[in-house]
């Protein structure tokens, strides 16, 4: 969406993610993301580390499976996601405040580490959106939709 603020962070995870079920059957996979900036003291040679930042994350559906399923606390992640800010008062009346992360995409950093990469399947056939006759299509498992679909029009 247009306005929205959108951020990359490179950091690591600080545990599992914990992927969750909605009563609608909506998948959702929560971690958090530590990531600290360094900086050379050229005085000493030293690199020194800065303030880290803790974001929470949530990813939404078939990414938070595949998050849920791959990642692992401590793996070095690149999540690009729209940052929102939640507001809300205590019991106490203290205002508080907390920045997150909905994310858009999400993998390991290979900066440090090697990673091999497998494809999911769809099985979205009868859906008015997948063909169901896309020759050499090694993503289509379509299957044809049912005579009532396909006299509706869709």
């Amino acid at each position: 969406m247009a306005g929205e603020t959108s951020i990359t962070v490179v950091g690591n995870l600080t545990g599992d993610p914990e992927l969750r079920f909605l009563t609608n059957g909506t998948a959702m996979a929560k971690f958090t993301v530590a990531s600290t900036p360094r900086t050379l003291d050229r005085e000493s040679g030293q690199w020194k580390d800065g303030e880290p930042l803790f974001l929470n994350c949530t990813a939404w559906r078939d990414l938070a499976e595949n998050v849920a399923g791959s990642l692992t606390r401590g793996t070095r992640v690149v999540v690009h996601g729209r940052l929102r800010l939640s507001r809300w008062e205590t019991a106490e009346g203290e205002k508080r405040q907390q920045h997150a992360l909905d994310v858009d995409e999400v993998g390991p950093s290979l900066r440090f580490a090697q990673a091999k990469v497998s494809r999911t399947t769809r099985a979205k056939g009868g859906d008015g959106f997948t063909p169901n006759d896309a020759p050499d299509d090694v993503w289509n498992t379509a299957v044809p939709a049912d005579a009532a679909t396909a006299s509706a029009g869709f």
